[in-house]
């Protein structure tokens, strides 16, 4: 059973291997001890914050465990609100007409905007899961759960959620994108940029990028094919948001121009579908499997497995396994999804 829980400090040797084993163009997990140590510790102080009634600084980070090996699967986290402590960046792609009447000539172009659109805005983020893990419902787990925390703790979170994905590089982590922008402003390469970004140093985004609009048709025929585009990697991922009901809304990364997709926390599936319930703790043969997670927020804890579900009574049988990777006991609440 894998069991999604708040990470601790204890997981750094886990996280750092999730942060090798993710590759290049994963900018929030950087192979770098200091920040990785400085994510867990800040993660802890957020789980940890008492009475947050809008949200702010707090960054919450999560790992997935085994229940049996204590194996740590993956990762996958939220940042309540980018753009407060550090600029947040992203290009905007609007279109534009340049018309004559008196030439009969009419064109139509698009153009990238440098800017800081998702300021103040929940980011879910950091999800990575080892591949020898990629199967069953565990990276439904790993993404939804973090949809659960915020149906039940909607306080701590923006109105509108948004994800940025992983734009297309090589084998080497070479961008497209970024091999036009460090043709023509940047003397650095696409690695060493995703990286600075990734480790806190963004200052020199702001001093060498091009603060007027970009006209995309006169980029790179390679780089403006990459526009909009994802890591073959990442396809899974996306299509999990998808799904849950986000979508691009013209807004791209600065360095390898992957798409940021956004959904209102109200209509994402999952938050408008999960249901809270009573527990109670048996043997049961339902074959049923759900998403389900605790209420506790300091102490979260979520996993899916198979449970029975009573709408009527508003409650949910669950095994005294699950119910122990849960920490509930009868009669306590849980919020369940049903697969």
């Amino acid at each position: 059973m894998l069991v999604i829980r708040p990470i601790a400090t204890s997981d750094y040797p886990a996280l750092h291997d999730c942060a090798i084993e993710s590759g290049h163009g994963f900018t929030s997990l950087p192979v770098n001890q200091e920040l990785l140590t400085n994510r867990i510790e800040h993660s802890e102080y957020s789980f940890a914050k008492p009475s947050v009634t809008q949200p702010g600084d707090e960054g919450y980070l999560m790992v997935g465990v085994d229940s049996v090996t204590g194996e740590v699967a993956g990762t996958t986290g939220i940042e309540a609100a980018v753009g407060w402590d550090r600029p947040f960046y992203s290009y905007h792609i609007s279109t534009i007409v340049h018309a004559s009447h008196k030439l009969g000539v009419n064109n139509v172009v698009k153009l990238l905007t440098f800017g800081n659109n998702y300021t103040g805005c929940s980011e879910i983020c950091s999800l990575f899961l080892r591949e020898h893990f990629r199967q069953g419902l565990n990276g439904r787990l790993m993404s939804k759960s973090r949809f659960l925390m915020m149906a039940e703790h909607p306080e701590r979170f923006s109105k509108t959620i948004f994800a940025e994905m992983r734009g297309v590089s090589d084998a080497d982590g070479n961008s497209p994108f970024w091999q036009w922008l460090q043709e023509h402003f940047f003397s650095i390469d696409f690695t060493l940029a995703d990286y600075l970004t990734g480790i806190g140093k963004k200052g020199f985004i702001a001093d060498l990028m091009p603060k007027l609009p970009i006209y995309i048709n006169l980029l790179s025929p390679e780089a403006q094919a990459v526009i909009g585009q994802v890591h073959e990697n990442t396809r899974p991922a996306l299509k999990l948001l998808e799904d849950e009901g986000f979508t691009c809304r013209n807004y791209v990364d600065i360095f390898d121009a992957g798409p940021a997709v956004e959904c209102d926390v109200r209509n994402i599936e999952s938050v408008r579908n999960s249901v809270r319930a009573r527990v109670e703790v048996a043997r049961h043969s339902s074959a049923q499997q759900y998403l389900m997670c605790n209420t506790s927020f300091t102490h979260f804890r979520a996993t899916a497995e198979k449970a029975a579900y009573n709408p009527e009574r508003e409650t949910v049988l669950i095994t005294p396994e699950v119910a122990q990777a849960l920490q509930v006991d009868q009669g306590d609440w849980l919020r369940i999804l049903a697969q």
